[in-house]
C-alpha cells in the first residue's frame, strides 16, 4: 500500500508526523513529506490514523 500526499492542500498541522513519524515528515515550511514509497505492513495502522486525522484531507491510501 502507498500513501499519497497533496502538498498543495496541506495546512501544516503535523498530525501525520505525530501519528506516523516513520512515514511522514515536514519540510522547512511545515508541508508534509512522504518518506516511504510503500507503507510497511507494521506501519499500516499508523498510516490509516494519519489519513483519518489530517484536517485538510491532504492524505490518502492507495492500493
Amino acid at each position: 500500500m502507498r500513501v499519497q500526499a497533496d502538498r498543495d492542500v496541506c495546512i501544516q498541522a503535523g498530525n501525520c508526523v505525530m501519528s506516523a513519524g516513520a512515514i511522514f515528515d515536514q519540510d522547512d515550511d511545515g508541508i508534509v513529506v512522504v518518506l516511504v514509497d510503500e507503507v510497511p505492513d507494521d506501519e499500516l495502522d499508523h498510516a490509516r490514523d494519519a489519513v483519518k486525522l489530517c484536517p485538510s484531507q491532504a492524505l490518502r491510501l492507495i492500493d
